[in-house]
Order: structure tokens, then sequence, then C-alpha cells
């Protein structure tokens, strides 16, 4: 939004099923949406159109043939808006609906960001689930909303207050520090951690490329395990964090966990190391490698060098959220858990047998529990397969080597020298 508001809507249509006995009924042969004032149509794209037109606040979409499934096209128009303060958003619906369901997403246009929203039938949605949309026209800003399944006729508003900045005085995003941690296998397989500090003020995602061949374990961002949207290529997009506008913005930590596969050690070759390309500009990046005792690799030159280790520069990823767990290197040695207690002396007696009214409470006490855990998940479920935290083992002797000012889109790699000596 920055003046004009360009907007793209994909539909799916339901038909009923035609009722037994009834044929030729529950066929379609148009399809009418309701367009807001000052909204101007431009092109209505589908397989099955034949025409359209608008009238009367109405835009009625003509078919080829007369539907009786599933109807699918794409409308496409525009509207002048504020480019800022508060904006009523436009929302195209469908009278004749019988339930309503799809997402919406709203982009700012240049140096701005969305501080606020009101809304009556939507609720905040996942920018992920419409990543297959908005990657086309991907904005540094841009929110999500999910419409409530209601009816077409059923009360739907979405208003946001949009705040604008002096172009110079924004830094969009950038990774502050990148650390890779590398687990190299003889037999051909890199296990790799990448953990990046990232200052954010209006980016929606992080797009990663990764390298030819890998495999995603997991992924966090700011602690909290999230599934990667698919981009195009090998290139998932995580969700990033906004933060205040200016330099002070404060940085999170975004983590990604993948499995590489590689060509097998031999005696003595050249291995290849690529590290994923990002695009937003890098600071510093700093890569631990680890490897099997029975071999020594030694970096060829390049973009990395050799030193020793100064420890993680950004405040994000010193924190525990952002360092992944698993074993510490020094000793492998891991807490033990603290001794049990003792049992009360009142405890070390039979216990006293359980009558027929403590059954009950106990039992009242378990429903209990379960209406709570309903309540608190909101009743939903998640389909596919859940995220999970996968623990970085560091064993075997490692090398350290460092980079500064990586440029965005760009794939670092590191050649390295190996060499058998067991």
């Amino acid at each position: 939004m920055s003046g004009a508001s360009w907007f793209t809507l994909f539909f799916t249509i339901r038909m009923p099923r035609m009722p037994a006995g009834k044929p030729g009924t529950g066929l379609a042969m148009e399809v009418s949406l309701a367009i807001p004032a000052g909204v101007v149509v431009n092109q209505v794209n589908g397989a099955t159109v034949a025409d359209w037109t608008v009238k009367g606040g109405l835009l009625t979409v003509r078919l080829l043939d007369p539907v009786a499934t599933d109807l699918s096209f794409v409308v496409q128009g525009e509207s002048r808006l504020p480019a800022d303060g508060d904006i009523a958003v436009p929302l195209v619906r469908v009278p004749a609906a019988e339930r309503e369901i799809g997402g919406v997403a709203i982009s700012v246009l240049g140096a701005g960001e969305i501080e606020k929203h009101q809304m009556r039938g939507l609720e905040p949605g996942d920018i992920s689930d419409l990543a297959d949309i908005v990657g086309g026209h991907e904005s540094p800003s841009t929110v999500a909303f999910r419409l409530r399944p209601g009816g077409g006729t059923d009360l739907r508003s979405l208003n946001i207050s949009v705040k604008r900045y002096t172009p110079q005085a924004v830094l969009i995003a950038n990774i502050e520090e990148a650390r890779y941690r590398v687990l190299a296998a003889e037999d051909g397989l890199f296990l790799i951690e990448a953990r990046y500090a990232i200052r954010n003020n209006q980016r929606s995602f992080l797009k990663v490329t990764l390298p030819k061949g890998a495999t995603i374990w997991s992924a966090s961002v700011a602690g909290k395990s999230v599934r990667p949207g698919v981009a195009e290529g090998a290139a998932v997009l995580l969700p990033l964090e906004k933060g205040r506008a200016g330099e002070d913005a404060p940085t999170f930590a975004v983590r990604l966990t993948y499995l590489q596969p590689v060509d097998p050690w031999l005696k003595t070759a050249i291995a290849r190391l690529d590290l994923p390309a990002l695009d937003l500009p890098i600071s510093r990046t700093g890569v631990e490698l680890y490897h099997s005792p029975r071999f020594r690799v030694e970096p060829r030159p390049g973009a990395f060098r050799v030193e020793s280790d100064p420890g993680v520069f950004a405040e994000a990823l010193q924190s525990s959220r952002g360092i992944s767990g698993g074993m510490e290197k020094a000793g492998y040695a891991a807490k033990a858990p603290p001794p049990a207690m003792a049992p009360p002396a009142a405890a070390a007696t039979s216990p006293a047998p359980i009558g027929p009214d403590d059954t009950t409470g106990k039992t009242t006490q378990f429903r209990m529990l379960i209406d709570r855990y309903r309540n608190e998940g909101g009743g939903r479920t998640v389909s596919g397969a859940l995220p999970i935290d996968v623990s970085f083992p560091m064993m075997g002797p490692s090398l350290f080597m460092a980079a500064e000012l990586t440029a965005e889109l760009s794939t670092p790699s590191i050649d390295l020298s190996v060499h058998r000596v067991r």
C-alpha cells in the first residue's frame, strides 16, 4: 500500500451437491461477488471463465459450461487508499456462499509498517500459509489474517494503521552474525547447524537456498520451532520477527539444522563445504568444523581463514534460546539428574485404601485437566509433520574458520584438503 492499492484474489468455490432425483439442479452458470466501493476490477482469469461484468457493486462471472463441483478463478483489481494512517481494507465477498474460508495478506510498500489492526470476522494468521501466493509479490512488510468460517453475508471488516518512515533512516534487515557447526562423517554426510542473529524492521521472510540435496531436520525462530515454507528451487522461507524501526532494532536468533550429502572422504581428497545462500547480507560468519580423528583437514585459500574462535559476538546467539542443546565438548559430560527426594514419614507407611469418594474425586480432577488442555489448545489440530528440535553433537577434533561481509544471495563455500592419517 503506497497511495494506490493492488489486490489479487484467488477463489475456489465448491458447489452444493446435486439432489438425488432432480437432474439439472445444483448447476451454476455464473457466480456473483460483492465488490466494495472504490475498488476497480481489472481482470478475471480462469479456465472456465467466459465473461465478466461489474454493475451496481456486483461482479458477475459467467462460465463456459455449467459447473456442479469445484470452480477456481483469479480476480485482479486496484483501489485508491491513503498512504498512511487508518485504512479500511476492502474485502471482496461471495454473498451466496454458505461458508467462506481463506486468508488475507497485506503488504506495505516502501518504508513503513503496520502498527495495529482491528478486525471482525477474521483472526491473525500465519504468513507461511500464504507463501505460495505472497512469494511472487514479496514486500518487506507483510501480515496475514485468516477468515473465520461463516456465511457470505456475515459481518467482516479489517482496519489497519500504517506508519511511514524516512527511507534513509530505515535499516530493513541484516544478519549481524552467522554461526555454523558442521559434523563431517567419513561416509559422505554433513550434519550442519546454522544460527543467524538477525536485526529486522520490515522483512516477513528469510529466504534460504540450501545446498544441492540438503534435507531440513529442524528450524526455529527466536527459540520457537517453525515449519519452513517452500519457495522456488531448493529454497525455503522462514518467518521473521519484526523489531522497532531504526538501527536500534533488537536481534533475534534463527536456527536451521539440515543434512547434506557429499562425496565420501578418501585417503587424500579435496572436499567442498557449501553453505546456504541467504537473501540478506551477513556482517560476519564463523564456521566450526568437527571431523573424524582419522583425518587431517586443512582449508584451502579462499574467503574463509583459520583462526582461534573468539566466541559469539551477537547477543541473540549468546542467550540460551539461540544456542542448541546437546553434549558439551569438554568431556561430553551431561548433568546428572538430581537425586530423588526421600518419601515423607507418612508415605513410608502403607497407604490407606481408596474409598469410592476418593476415586470419584480423582476422576473429577482428571476430567478437569483434560478440559483445561482442550480449552488452552483452542480445539485445533495441526496437519503434517510437527517441527522437531535436534540437538547438535560436538565430537572429534575441530577447527574454526571466519569471514566477513558476505553479500546477499551469494553462496559461501570452503574447499578442504583431506588426508587420511590413521
